[in-house]
Formats: C-alpha cells, sequence, structure tokens
C-alpha cells in the first residue's frame, strides 16, 4: 500500500487564481490560521504506529490471499 510520504511540498500548495481585480483583494488571514496550519502539519508527519502497520500488513495478506 502507498502510505509513505508525499514528495511534494504541502506548503507550496495554493489554490488557484481568481482571474479580474478580485485577485488582487486578499482577504486577511484570521489569527489562529497560523497556529492552525502548524498543528495540522505536525499531525501528517507523525509516523504511524506499529499496531497501525501490523493491521494494514494483515490487511494486505488477507486481501492478496482472496485474489489467488
Amino acid at each position: 500500500m502507498g502510505l509513505g510520504k508525499q514528495s511534494h511540498d504541502k506548503h507550496s500548495e495554493q489554490p488557484p487564481a481568481k482571474s479580474g481585480a478580485a485577485s488582487e483583494d486578499h482577504a486577511p488571514k484570521p489569527e489562529w490560521a497560523d497556529g492552525l496550519r502548524k498543528m495540522y502539519d505536525s499531525v501528517v508527519d507523525e509516523p504511524l504506529p506499529d499496531s497501525f502497520k501490523d493491521l494494514l500488513a494483515k490487511l494486505d495478506e488477507s486481501d492478496a490471499g482472496e485474489k489467488s
């Protein structure tokens, strides 16, 4: 199963630019936005617990057994 980290920089993702003059009017970020981003990134970067890895391996084995 492809559960490895993705090789792209998650901070470089930006929403598509809007056309016209509206694209120059940026709403200010709320004060909590940076804190929320840091918390999200820390959770995403946490390693997968061994118990989850074992469960995924068992599920892969059972899937392979059913397909044979």
